[in-house]
């Protein structure tokens, strides 16, 4: 479970900004809190963030991204390899020229983490893992001026030897994983296993493919056809076809002429052939089945098509889910109904998290969200720097309209549009 991230000196994000997934002290809409008896916290299960165009909303979910493949990618990672994930606040010649900075806390296994590092583009200049072993946070290791570690005073010797494997460019939390070293490896399969970000709107991926063509106990169709009747598109039945076959001998020549090596050459080429099946009622009151491509269903369909299988595999698995723009090509009330499958605990059983950014203000409803649920991000027009605030950081009643006071303005995040009398002006 993740339970704050924080970012500095990224894109947008020039000072530090925190963001929790942490519940205030609100009763309101108990469901959508993660109260685990021997966890003396409460976390919730999905957060919205709002905010006017260009201020910063992708940005955050970009940033959750960069950190995720810097953990991942780190094990191959070549000597003098560019750290190209990482790029620093742009409009401050100081800034600019100083590392990335990311932290998050979070539970694995049962275990509080606090994980954190700094870098650019070229080294990793700080790292650090800390974990609750006690009611205390206790050093794994900290790393500091590239190359100083310090480590767990008891696990002193078997550290030291696993430091010389490491290099500038890679994170020390993937190289003790790498040499078994026990303690980091949670929080690294943490990164590995538990947290994924998305763009809405999301099509056919190779995950999303691979899922329905292992699917021979047909449990993934079955929820995914539960998943669209749910959203109200009637699908009787789909089937999944993967063709490999050899890329074109001409393909290959193409390639080698554009001077990529023999080893990234494709051998094999896949084509998938998705067909879905409705069950329609002629004139006569006969019912017969057609089948359509689909990619000739509508977005809607394709969407939560190529979503099921995400879908199911965060909700078995208890992971975290970020999404940039959820409700592209979504119905607004498709969007209300995912996120109450993460607030319903019959169907949250493994307590996933969702995390998202959006337009829609139709889910600005506190029938919907606690006020700690939603929050706003805000770019300063003369500093272009983000800011990050939750709506609980205003005087906000139980029983308020949150949608118009968002609209309104109350609580900024909003763009101030301008007549456009000025487009004509010479």
């Amino acid at each position: 479970m993740l339970v704050e991230f924080s970012v500095k000196n990224f894109m947008s994000f020039k000072d530090k900004v925190t963001f929790s997934m942490e519940a205030a002290t609100g009763k309101e809409n108990e469901e959508n809190i993660i109260d685990i008896q021997n966890i003396n916290e409460r976390i919730l299960k999905s957060t919205a963030i709002y905010g006017a165009n260009a201020s910063g909303k992708t940005n955050l979910i970009k940033a959750f991204t960069a950190a995720i493949l810097m953990v991942r990618k780190s094990n191959n990672r070549q000597v003098g390899e560019k750290l190209m994930e990482m790029e620093p606040f742009a409009f401050d010649e100081k800034t600019k020229k100083e590392p990335c900075e990311f932290e998050f806390v979070f539970y694995a296994k049962g275990m509080k983490n606090i994980y954190g590092f700094i870098a650019d583009k070229e080294k990793v200049y700080e790292e650090y893992l800390y974990q609750y072993i006690t009611a205390k946070p206790t050093r794994i290791f900290e790393r500091t001026n590239v190359n100083e570690y310090k480590f767990l005073q008891a696990d002193e010797g078997k550290l030291n030897a696993i430091k010389t494997q490491n290099i500038d460019n890679k994170l020390f939390l993937a190289t003790a994983t790498t040499w078994n070293y026990d303690k980091t490896k949670e929080p690294y399969l943490w990164f590995a296993k538990k947290i994924d970000t998305y763009s809405g709107g999301m099509l056919l991926n190779d995950f999303v493919v691979e899922s329905y063509n292992k699917d021979e106990g047909e449990e993934l169709k079955n929820f995914t056809l539960k998943l669209l009747n749910e959203a109200d598109i009637v699908i009787k039945d789909f089937s999944v076809e993967i063709e490999e076959h050899d890329v074109d001998s001409n393909m290959l020549m193409l390639l080698k002429n554009f001077n990529i090596t023999s080893p990234m050459l494709p051998q094999k080429q896949r084509d998938v052939k998705i067909r879905m099946t409705h069950e329609v009622t002629n004139d006569e009151g006969n019912m017969k089945n057609y089948e359509l491509n689909l990619n000739n269903e509508s977005s809607g369909t394709q969407i939560l098509f190529s979503f099921a299988p995400i879908l199911k595999d965060v909700f078995e698995n208890g992971k975290i889910l970020v999404i940039d723009e959820i409700e592209r090509s979504l119905h607004p009330s498709l969007v209300e109904m995912i996120i109450k499958f993460f607030h319903n605990p019959k169907i949250n059983k493994g307590n996933a998290q969702l995390i998202f950014n959006t337009h829609d203000t139709n889910l600005l409803s506190l029938d919907i969200f606690r006020r700690d649920q939603i929050w706003f991000a805000e770019k300063d027009p003369k500093k272009g720097a983000t800011d990050l605030y939750p709506l609980d950081d205003f005087s906000v009643r139980k029983n308020e309209n949150i949608q118009k006071g968002y609209l309104n303005g109350r609580y900024g995040a909003i763009p101030f549009v301008a007549t456009g009398d000025s487009l004509w002006e010479d």
